[in-house]
C-alpha cells in the first residue's frame, strides 16, 4: 500500500474527492483540506469524521512541507493558490484517479468504463463479493445500500473494483481517468458521445476508448457489449493477444411486473427491470467469473440487487401508480431507461420528465442527438432552466430548438419547476407512473415530496 501518512485535499467536497478523503481516515492516515463550497452529504460525512474543514475558502497555510502528498480535485482551477504553495515546495500532487492507482500497484485491477452503465455494473459486482464475503477494495460513483463508503482501500485485499469514468482527471492532468487505472480485467458497456465540452468530435471520444483498452495488461481480459458498433470495431483492432468476450442481453420474461432472466436453463428472477440493466447484469457475471466466481453464484447473488442510487431507483409505490428516479440525461440512456419503464409497465400510461442539465445536454449543436430518445413515453417533458445556461456560459436555446431536437409530438416543455411541478401535481395518477430524469434535480424539486403530492 502506499505509505502516505500526511495528505490534503484540495477540493475535498467533490463526490470522489470526499469519499477517497473517508477512506483515508479510515485507514488511519491525517487528512485536512479545502473547497471554496460542500454540499450534502459530502458535508455531514466529513463532519462526522472530524475531517470537515474550519473554513469555506481557498488556504495555503494548510499547504506545508510536511505533507505527504496532495490530492488535486477537478472542481480547482491552475491557479489555485493552495495548488501553486504545492508546486512551489515541490510536493506529490495526485489526482484521485491517480492516487488510487498507486495504491493498487500490488492487486488486481477491475476497471468498469463505457459511456452508460458503469456505476451501475460496478454496483452489482460489489454487491456479489460483499454478499459471499470477498474482500475487494473499491471506488464505485453512487452509494449502494450495505455500503458504509464509496471508496476502500486495505493493505490485505488482493481485487480492487474501479468504476473508469472517461472525464479529465483534474486541471492539471487532461487525461481521461480511466487511463490511469491500467487495468488487468476491463469491461466496455458502450459508447455514445459525451462530455463535447472537452471531446469536440466523436471520432476524438471514441480514441479515449481506444487508449483504454491499450492500457489493459497485455495478459489481462476485456469484457465487452458486443452489439456495440463502436465498441466492435475498436475490438476488431486488436491483434488476438488481448482475451475477449462479449456478452449481449439475456433470455427474460415479464410476469406480474417481476423480470426473470434465464442463463443456462435456470431461472433467476430479479428486483431490477429493464434490458439494459439485464444486459449490465450479464457483463458483471462475466466479470465475476473473471475473478473466480461461478455464474449460478453470482447470479443467485444478484437476484437480490436492487439497483444503484438513482438508477431506475424506486421513490413510491402503490397499486396504480409508481414513481421511479434515474440519473439519465444522454441520449442513449434517455431511450433506454424510458423503454424499460414502458416494458416493465406496459398496460400504465408513461409520463417521462428529463432535465437538460449537463454541458452536453444544453448544448445547442448537441440537441438533435435527442431525436426520439423518449419516443416510448406516452406523455414525454423536458425541463431546462435558461439561467443553467448563462452559467455554463453556452448560447441561449428556445422551447422550439428543443422541441425540434426531440422531434416528438406532443412534448411539453418547461423552463420554469414550479410551473413543472404544478402540472405534475394536478394530473390523475390513476395506471399512470411517472419517471423522473436529470443529473441535477430539477432546480430545487424534492422527488419524495412530489410523489406524496401525487393522487
Amino acid at each position: 500500500m502506499f505509505a502516505t501518512m500526511k495528505v490534503h485535499f484540495i477540493a475535498i467536497g467533490g463526490s470522489a474527492m470526499h469519499n477517497l478523503a473517508l477512506a483515508l481516515n479510515d485507514m488511519g492516515y491525517q487528512v485536512t483540506g479545502s473547497d471554496d463550497e460542500i454540499f450534502e452529504p459530502s458535508k455531514s460525512r466529513l463532519d462526522k469524521k472530524g475531517i470537515l474543514p474550519n473554513q469555506i475558502g481557498w488556504n495555503s497555510n494548510l499547504i506545508h512541507s510536511e505533507l505527504d502528498a496532495v490530492i488535486l480535485g477537478m472542481h480547482a482551477r491552475k491557479d489555485n493558490p493552495e495548488l501553486l504553495k504545492a508546486q512551489e515546495l515541490n510536493l506529490p500532487i495526485f489526482s484521485y484517479p491517480e492516487y488510487l492507482y498507486e495504491a493498487s500497484k500490488d492487486k488486481t485491477r477491475v476497471v468498469i468504463g463505457g459511456s452508460h452503465g458503469k456505476t451501475s455494473i460496478t454496483s452489482m459486482i460489489l454487491h456479489v463479493v460483499q454478499s459471499i464475503g470477498l474482500e475487494c477494495d473499491y471506488m464505485v460513483g453512487a452509494q449502494l445500500e450495505g455500503f458504509d463508503n464509496m471508496v476502500k482501500l486495505t493493505d490485505s485485499a488482493k481485487f480492487i473494483i474501479l468504476e473508469g469514468d472517461e472525464y479529465l482527471s483534474s486541471p492539471i492532468d487532461r487525461r481521461p481517468k480511466f487511463h490511469l487505472y491500467q487495468p488487468h480485467i476491463a469491461l466496455l458497456s458502450g459508447i455514445a458521445w459525451d462530455h463535447i465540452n472537452v471531446f469536440p468530435t466523436f471520432d476524438n471520444y471514441v480514441d479515449q476508448f481506444r487508449i483504454f483498452i491499450d492500457k489493459i495488461d497485455k495478459q489481462g481480459s476485456l469484457v465487452y457489449y458486443e452489439k456495440d458498433p463502436e465498441i466492435v470495431k475498436l475490438v476488431e483492432e486488436l491483434d488476438g493477444s488481448l482475451d475477449t468476450k462479449g456478452y449481449n442481453i439475456p433470455s427474460y420474461s415479464i410476469e406480474n411486473g417481476i423480470t426473470k432472466i434465464n442463463i443456462d436453463g435456470v431461472e433467476y428472477p430479479l428486483e431490477i427491470f429493464g434490458e439494459h440493466n439485464l444486459q449490465n447484469l450479464l457483463g458483471a457475471v462475466l466479470i465475476l467469473e473473471k475473478m473466480g466466481i461461478s455464474k449460478p453464484e453470482a447470479l443467485n447473488s444478484l437476484s437480490s440487487f436492487k439497483g444503484a442510487s438513482k438508477r431506475l431507483e424506486l421513490v413510491k409505490r402503490t397499486e396504480k401508480s409508481v414513481v421511479y428516479k434515474d440519473f439519465a440525461h444522454s441520449p442513449s440512456k434517455l431511450k433506454a431507461t424510458t423503454a424499460a419503464m414502458k416494458n416493465q409497465f406496459s398496460k400504465r400510461h408513461l409520463v417521462a420528465c428529463m432535465e437538460l442539465h449537463t454541458f452536453s445536454s444544453l448544448s445547442k449543436e448537441f440537441l438533435s442527438h435527442y431525436d426520439g430518445a423518449m419516443q416510448t413515453a406516452d406523455t414525454a417533458i423536458v425541463y431546462y432552466n435558461p439561467h443553467t445556461l448563462e452559467h455554463k456560459k453556452l448560447e441561449p436555446i428556445s422551447k422550439e430548438m428543443v422541441a425540434e431536437g426531440f422531434n416528438q409530438e406532443g412534448l411539453l416543455v418547461f423552463t420554469d419547476s414550479n410551473e413543472l411541478r404544478a402540472y405534475l401535481t394536478s394530473q390523475n395518477w390513476n395506471h399512470k407512473n411517472l419517471l423522473l430524469m436529470s443529473s441535477g434535480n430539477f432546480d430545487g424539486i424534492d422527488y419524495n415530496e412530489l410523489a406524496q403530492e401525487l393522487n
